[in-house]
């Protein structure tokens, strides 16, 4: 298990009923990076590798 298994598994355990639209998202993650900005660069790879999530491999 990685050690970010656990962060995952409470947020899916505190908000898993919850729905979310992208744009909150975004905001939550613009939001986190500018109190921790030594995240931006892991935040900017999950932001997109989340928007290319339907983007077909090469």
């Amino acid at each position: 298990m990685y050690f970010t298994d656990r962060g995952i598994e409470e947020l899916a355990a505190r908000r898993g009923e919850e729905e979310v639209s992208f744009d909150w998202l975004a905001e939550q993650l613009r939001a986190f990076v500018d109190l921790h900005p030594e995240f931006e660069t892991p935040v900017e790879r999950l932001a997109t590798w989340l928007a290319r999530l339907d983007d077909e491999e090469d």
